[in-house]
């Protein structure tokens, strides 16, 4: 390769040297929020017509329930080595029936997302 595209690929270590010298001279200094976390629960993923409700959903407590499984999945999974035979025969009994409900949940909300993509697209006359 020609040496003019060298500096494409090294793009990752001119931009840490960039940033390493801005540390050095302080224009990271003094900047507002500086010391303080970042603030991560703004639902960016969320599109923007309904991040309100989901908002006071989660504020009252309110989860789908593929949170709450995958709750009760992950506190089964933790409980597994303390428990008696008996006691875990019986809990991966319930694990296995769990991962099924969510399983089939998932298989159930895939066919219906295709259904809608194929709807849209015949919509908008791709299709």
């Amino acid at each position: 390769m020609s040496s003019r595209y060298a500096p494409l690929f090294n793009v990752e270590a001119v931009a840490e040297e960039r940033i390493q010298e801005a540390i050095r001279r302080g224009d990271f200094d003094n900047l507002p929020g500086a010391g303080r976390p970042l603030e991560l629960d703004e639902d960016l993923l969320v599109p923007a017509e309904v991040r309100v409700a989901y908002r006071i959903l989660k504020n009252a407590g309110c989860v789908p329930p593929e949170v709450t499984q995958r709750r009760e999945i992950a506190e089964l999974e933790a409980s597994l080595p303390k428990l008696e035979p008996r006691e875990r025969v019986r809990a991966l009994q319930k694990l296995q029936l769990l991962r099924t409900r969510l399983g089939a949940q998932r298989s159930r909300s895939l066919s219906l997302n295709r259904y809608y993509e194929r709807k849209i697209i015949e919509k908008l006359g791709g299709g």
